[in-house]
């Protein structure tokens, strides 16, 4: 898709499956091994921005980190646009959830009516007591307003749009990712993030997030007729 939209820019015409049909003819697609095909049951879609917004974690490869500091990306990524937000940390705990939610909420430009995660006790405490009380960020969560949704547990396909993307930014980002500090890490994850969002997605009619982001905001500032 980066190959696609770079192309673009320099005057190229045709549409993204044109150009993978001629990449395919001149042997030069990636090739990969192919998965069994799968046949999701059907799924609600999101309507309209902040109707459902999945986060998740993912571990930043040792390899990527001079030194033995382990370091984490937490993940929001936005059902409707698909517009990411993306921070790392240090610590893998309800203490940077919190943290980040709060980030999170200040950097997506429209209300969160739902988050969905994991059972993960970075989220919650819910499989480990008959009453549990909420973590900081559950409480986080009913101080915003915003309602809470656990998948089911074992069923990471439930977040599978998260779980996506961090498969794409292993193979955009950590692939040449060299890091020194938490510090390091966060400014070229935020390169990264801002990046990512101008990325045209094939699920989003070969638009960016950002671009669809812009057309439900031009609708929403279009004068009402009587």
């Amino acid at each position: 898709m980066i190959l696609w939209m770079k192309i673009c820019e320099k005057g190229y015409k045709r549409g993204y499956k044109s150009m993978c049909r001629a990449l395919k003819r001149m042997q030069l697609e990636s090739e990969e091994k192919a998965r069994r095909a799968y046949k999701p049951k059907p799924y609600a879609k999101a309507d309209y921005p902040g109707q459902k917004v999945q986060i998740d974690v993912k571990y930043v490869p040792k390899e990527c980190v001079a030194g033995t500091a382990k370091y984490y990306q937490y993940t929001a990524i936005d059902e409707c646009t698909r517009l990411v937000f993306r921070e790392m940390y240090d610590e893998h705990s309800t203490f940077s959830s919190e943290d980040f939610i709060k980030k999170a909420i200040a950097f997506f430009p429209f209300k969160i009516e739902l988050v969905q995660t994991d059972n993960g006790t970075e989220w919650t405490n819910a499989l480990l007591s008959n009453e549990p009380t909420p973590t900081l960020f559950e409480q986080a969560l009913i101080d915003a307003g915003i309602a809470y949704k656990r998948i089911r547990v074992a069923t990471p396909r439930h977040n599978g749009k998260v779980e996506r993307q961090h498969r794409t930014d292993q193979k955009r980002f950590y692939k040449n990712l060299r890091m020194y500090s938490l510090e390091d890490g966060r400014a070229q994850l935020a390169r990264y993030n801002r990046f990512s969002n101008t990325i045209p997605k094939v699920c989003l009619g070969y638009k960016s997030p950002d671009e669809v982001l812009a057309e439900f905001q031009a609708k929403a500032d279009e004068p009402r007729r009587i």
